[in-house]
């Protein structure tokens, strides 16, 4: 269940300040609904027309997520006045990258859009939150990462591609330290050194031990 949504601010009187909402929808009948549920709550305050533009929040209604709903996410993006929910029937994974390009806040599957559900995405809206289903969030947490990891290394490398006895033996490498010298600091003899540095060239395909150190220190890893 969404957390308590009677709880909103107060103005200077005690009155409470009502976020305004545009709602748009490819569906007259599912507009009617939505408008119908918010024109309820004390809350809201529904703009409609010209006075859509100036709306704090809007949400957008649809069956599924299509070219002309991505033209009108990004009309409603170039307004920086308002923040945007979309209010989705059926929802590939595939489309949340878009959705989310296009300046989407707040995702919201149309089979939990109660009066409640509906009433706390647009004052999480109205707030500067975001809000998705706990699926999606999983997602887009996986997508960032795929994407931190990329942008990282093509080849995958991870934060984690060195151990910490590999990373140890290149910072001495980097320090200028030769191989009998790394043996004797890091206990270990100077077989197991070579063997240890030539599985890091080899691994992430470098040339050498020089170039090993150079994308080490590049990337962050020593």
């Amino acid at each position: 269940m969404p957390p308590s949504v009677t709880e909103h601010q107060t103005g200077p009187a005690g009155r409470p300040h009502r976020v305004s909402v545009a709602v748009y929808a490819q569906d007259l009948v599912l507009r009617i609904g939505v408008i119908h549920q918010l024109r309820q709550r004390p809350e809201v305050e529904l703009l409609d027309g010209a006075d859509a533009d100036r709306a704090r929040t809007s949400l957008v209604i649809v069956d599924s997520v299509d070219d002309e709903v991505i033209a009108l996410l990004q009309r409603l993006q170039r307004n920086a006045a308002t923040r945007t929910g979309l209010v989705v029937g059926t929802f590939e994974s595939a489309a949340l990258q878009r959705v989310i390009e296009c300046g989407v806040a707040a995702v919201l599957r149309r089979a939990e859009a109660d009066q409640d559900r509906l009433l706390h995405l647009v004052l999480a809206l109205a707030n500067g939150e975001g809000v998705l289903p706990g699926d999606l969030l999983g997602k887009l947490l996986s997508h960032v990462g795929s994407l931190q990891r990329s942008a990282l290394d093509p080849r995958g490398l991870a934060l984690s591609t060195l151990t910490a006895r590999e990373a140890d033996m290149l910072r001495l490498v980097a320090e200028g330290f030769d191989t009998a010298e790394i043996a004797q600091k890091t206990s270990y003899s100077e077989r197991t050194v070579k063997n240890v540095l030539h599985e890091i060239t080899t691994r992430l395909q470098l040339r050498n031990r020089a170039h090993a150190v150079g994308y080490a220190l590049r990337n962050g890893l020593i």
